[in-house]
């Protein structure tokens, strides 16, 4: 049995099992990833399932939804403003903790011609694991 400490969200079972995953994640989940973490701890979740439980924990502002081009989404407990860092070689994805400069956000909207609302910042390179083997 699934115990809780999301009683007071009002999630059902399988929704708290999707959440439960993320935040005691220790890195970003993909979808794929999420399912098995779940079907390890309720075996009769679906895929479709975990899929819906992503989209509606996302809306209700629960987690966060991280897109990188093309690929995969990644989800994150953190749902807070935060930039990434990401490899480019083994896609091992990380969390930055820093305000971006108000000049970076004038610059890029003046460029741009676009009315801000939010700006994101991602370093692409390689990890310390990469680093260290290359």
């Amino acid at each position: 049995m699934v115990t809780s400490n999301f009683q007071g969200l009002g999630l059902t079972r399988q929704r708290t099992v999707v959440l439960r995953v993320i935040r005691d994640a220790n890195e970003h989940l993909t979808a794929n990833e999420v399912f098995g973490k779940a079907k390890e701890l309720l075996p009769s979740i679906s895929f479709a399932t975990v899929y819906n439980s992503l989209r509606y924990l996302k809306e209700a502002g629960h987690i966060a939804e991280i897109q990188f081009g093309n690929g995969a989404s990644r989800y994150d407990r953190m749902t807070h403003r935060h930039d990434h860092a990401i490899c480019t070689s083994c896609g091992k994805l990380v969390d930055i903790e820093m305000e971006p400069p108000a000049d970076i956000i004038k610059k890029a909207a003046k460029q741009s011609k676009f009315k801000p609302e939010s700006i994101e910042f991602t370093l692409r390179g390689l990890c310390p694991d990469c680093v260290s083997t290359n």
